[in-house]
């Protein structure tokens, strides 16, 4: 795998200047085609051997290309905010736009390397750490994000001098680094540590390529050709369904809309003494300080007119305003379908000690997108598997996750939509979509079947409550928050 480049092969002076003019040229030219196509965007992640020219390569791209049109992503160790969220939202968070390119330095391998260059490496942790990036990848790339991976390498001789040389001048001795002076004691660890992570992660979607480092003008020129050519290539590769983890379980035939009782109800006195009773506890829970270390993630979604936005106030009404964010979601904004599905819903994670709350949430793939025809059927089936995957990662950064679906009957839904109609302060909340939603009742019924069988987990368990009575759906919704919090605090 690196017996090329730790040959340590050079290109001559003039070899080098035949080169560079055709490869800068092109470059441009491929990546303003790809900018006017907008289809797919480019990440360029860059790693290998401290001391390879990672940095002056990254500067490379950049003075040869269009600067305006790149997003040099270089990540350091996590900042506070970011390590009070799962690892993977930082490079969620700056995913370049469809037609843009993204160089990420300091990347989602940094662990990987890091455990697997260990004297004594933790298998478990390698192995957590691949499958991690396997699944990151894989969503990225079914979903319009186009992955090349670079390692830089060189012999460990060649490291070394590179490194004398630089450390000579005082023009050039700031760019090494204390981890570039440590490299030849721990090469051969490295070297393994590389060829591991290649191993574990090489994939006709996001493959690796290795460039031999020794020489700047070879570093150059290879670079630039592994560039161009992922600029150029058209076709999507498959992506391997092992490198997406395992798919989301089938349905199930049970059909949990039809099985709730949809008489259940609360008497109006009885419900202003219990809402008063669990928004206490709910408000004594989130003010602890053991929930300092948790977020609570909130999901509601349910048929039009199902009382959403009520249950939504009767929670937060025992929160404090600057613990908590609501966002609703709808269609999805020009900037938002230039990246990849989930991006917005991952932006809007909360930080510890912090709630968010979706009113309509990224369950709108298998439901509307499904039954509407916006999303193709090989998109809204993979969704199943990523969501499960998005919200695994939450659960296992400490979120509590709760997802709450309120179900109304075809008959009160319709009840409600002509108080809507009627009311001056409600009329607003009735669409021409909301009355094409109910043609397409038994679709919609089928999609939420699906949807509850593939995506209900132990660690983001769903809550079917019929809600014909608001007030009871109020109280059950209340009742499992305050369980959930009590039962993890």
């Amino acid at each position: 795998m690196f017996a090329e480049a730790q040959s340590d092969p050079s290109l001559s002076k003039e070899a080098y200047e035949a080169q560079e003019a055709r490869l800068r040229v092109a470059l441009l030219k491929a990546q303003y085609e790809r900018l006017e196509r907008a289809e797919r965007a480019l990440l360029i992640v860059v790693a290998g051997i401290d001391g390879a020219g990672k940095g002056a390569t990254i500067n490379l791209l950049n003075e040869w290309m269009d600067p305006r049109h790149i997003q040099t992503l270089a990540f350091g160790p996590p900042e506070p905010d970011e390590q009070e969220r799962p690892p993977m939202w930082r490079y969620w968070n700056e995913l370049p736009a469809k037609g843009r390119t993204g160089i990420v330095f300091g990347s989602w391998y940094v662990p990987l390397l890091l455990e697997a260059a260990r004297k004594k490496p933790r298998q478990r942790r390698i192995e957590a750490h691949a499958e991690a990036i396997r699944r990151f990848e894989a969503v990225l790339s079914a979903d319009g994000v186009q992955i090349i991976k670079l390692w830089y390498h060189l012999s460990d001789k060649a490291q070394a001098e590179r490194t004398e040389r630089l450390l000579a001048s005082p023009e050039t001795a700031w760019q090494v680094t204390p981890a570039d002076r440590k490299v030849r004691k721990k090469y051969d660890r490295l070297c393994d540590a590389g060829r591991l992570a290649i191993g574990l992660t090489n994939g006709a979607h996001a493959p690796w390529v290795v460039i031999p480092s020794a020489d700047d003008r070879l570093r150059a020129v290879r670079t630039s050709e592994a560039v161009l050519a992922a600029l150029r290539q058209r076709a999507v590769p498959r992506v391997d369904p092992a490198y997406a983890g395992p798919p989301a379980k089938p349905a199930r035939g049970a059909r949990r809309l039809e099985q709730l009782d949809y008489d259940a109800h609360i008497d109006k006195d009885d419900y202003e003494t219990v809402l008063g009773l669990l928004q206490g506890r709910l408000a004594r829970a989130v003010r602890s300080p053991d929930f300092r270390r948790r977020s609570l993630v909130l999901v509601f979604e349910g048929q039009d007119a199902a009382g959403k936005g009520g249950t939504i106030r009767r929670v937060t009404h025992a929160l404090d305003a600057r613990q908590f964010d609501i966002t609703p979601v709808s269609a999805p904004a020009r900037h938002e379908l230039a990246r990849p599905y989930l991006w917005r819903f991952w932006r809007r994670l909360p930080r510890q000690g912090r709630i968010a709350i979706f009113d309509r949430s990224w369950y709108g793939r298998v439901l509307v997108e499904r039954v509407e025809g916006l999303a193709a059927p090989a998109a809204w089936r993979r969704a199943y598997t990523e969501i499960n995957d998005f919200e695994r990662q939450l659960a296992e950064h400490g979120a509590i996750v709760l997802k709450f679906w309120l179900a109304v009957t075809a008959d009160e839904q319709l009840r409600r939509f002509r108080e809507r109609e009627q009311s001056p302060f409600k009329h607003f909340k009735i669409t021409p979509d909301d009355w094409r939603n109910r043609k397409k009742w038994r679709e919609y019924g089928a999609a939420v079947d699906d949807m509850l069988a593939r995506t209900d987990s132990a660690h983001a368990p769903w809550h079917v409550i019929p809600s014909n009575d608001k007030r009871y759906a109020r109280v059950q919704v209340l009742r499992h928050i305050v369980a959930a919090l009590e039962d993890s605090l």
